[in-house]
């Protein structure tokens, strides 16, 4: 399996859903940088389930231990190890349906590659592989404010239901997102979103949703050309988490539709500083930060564990229907939890081009110097 990502700030996150524990080991983390568990763990409470209707109600406080890397408050160098006790499951739920393929789990396909799948939970493709993640995401967050970078995610619709989002102000639009039930940081629209939600729950379904973000204050040139452009690992890390069926960076899709006139984004000087009137790239050119704001959507597909009754087949090729026991703890939309997933991959895609771009300043410093 692939459970490492990133060049020099890099994670590899190890645990399965039902399994003792969780955890993470962050590498590439320079020396001296401020961080505490209580940190760490403020971001972990912000995808905790079991806070609202809208999502599980698998209730686990997510405390999060650092084995290593840390002393004294601050990073060593050394790789950074946390770990987070499971602590509010029953395997026993999934014991009626072990031998079922679940309509759109991995199961099927796990069994295909490895021969062996862990049922309980999902196992390794579970979502709550994702607290590593946002574990290490609260570390990489801190690096991004030593730069001045500072970012935000948001559910940006639901179903048919969509949110009118101005991103100027980061510090208010992070605000507003946290303190609704659905992390929308539109009141209208988060009220709509719950009643959708409710809705489709009530019915035994669920529903898919798109997560926005933004970066502001990136420095120009992050990103490398060609096969590492900084789109391109972004949307490998947002394909990474559970349900990503799509991305999105400044116009996305919505680009193929217009002219080069209407998207093209013209340079113009503000004081000693170059810019762009308007950011239809989405703050990269060429792989490259420019310098605007990097803004982007992550659309998450609706949530496969469902209580409506769905015709599948078991391992022995009879037909049969998968009805979920009694008991059974799904989000009905796993965009909302997927709110500081989305943060947390921003912040670890933008920091491991932080250091690549110093490491690449480094060499170039020390050849001119020599020859």
């Amino acid at each position: 399996m692939a459970n490492k990502f990133g060049k020099i700030f890099s994670i590899t996150t190890f645990g399965e859903s039902h399994g003792e524990a969780i955890g993470v080991v962050i590498d590439g983390c320079p020396a001296g940088l401020s961080i505490t568990i209580e940190e760490i763990n403020q971001y972990l409470a912000l995808r905790r389930p079991g806070f609202g209707d809208s999502v599980s109600p698998r209730d686990e406080a997510d405390e999060a231990e650092i084995i290593s890397g840390v002393f004294e408050g601050k990073t060593t160098g050394a790789p950074i190890a946390i770990t987070i006790k499971n602590k509010n499951f029953d395997s026993n739920n999934y014991e009626p349906i072990k031998n079922l393929l679940r309509p759109g789990h991995a199961n099927f396909t796990y069994l295909q590659k490895y021969g062996i799948y862990d049922f309980r939970g999902g196992g390794r493709a579970s979502a709550r592989e994702t607290a590593c993640r946002v574990a290490a995401g609260a570390v990489a967050i801190k690096l991004l404010e030593h730069y001045g970078i500072k970012l935000v995610a948001f559910v940006s619709s639901v179903g048919n239901e969509s949110a009118k989002v101005k991103s100027e102000d980061i510090a208010e639009l992070r605000e507003k997102t946290y303190a609704s039930p659905v992390y929308c940081p539109d009141e209208k629209a988060s009220t709509k979103i719950i009643n959708t939600i409710n809705k489709v729950k009530s019915e035994g379904d669920s529903i898919g949703g798109i997560v926005g973000f933004v970066i502001k204050d990136v420095p120009i040139g992050l990103g490398e050309p060609i096969y590492d452009k900084l789109e391109s690992r972004l949307a490998s890390a947002m394909f990474s988490i559970p349900a990503v069926k799509g991305f999105e960076i400044g116009d996305g899709f919505n680009a193929a539709k217009l002219q080069g006139s209407e998207h093209n984004d013209p340079f113009v000087k503000s004081g000693e500083q170059v810019m762009t009137s308007s950011n239809h790239a989405g703050g990269i050119l060429a792989g490259i930060s420019n310098g605007m704001p990097i803004i982007g959507e992550v659309a998450f597909k609706p949530t496969p564990s469902i209580t409506k009754p769905q015709k599948t087949i078991d391992l022995s090729n009879n037909k049969t229907v998968l009805q979920l026991p009694l008991g059974s703890k799904h989000d009905p939309c796993v965009a909302i939890r997927a709110v500081p997933v989305v943060e947390a991959m921003c912040a670890m895609v933008i920091a491991d081009f932080l250091l690549l771009k110093a490491a690449s300043s480094h060499i170039k410093d020390n050849l001119s110097e020599n020859y």
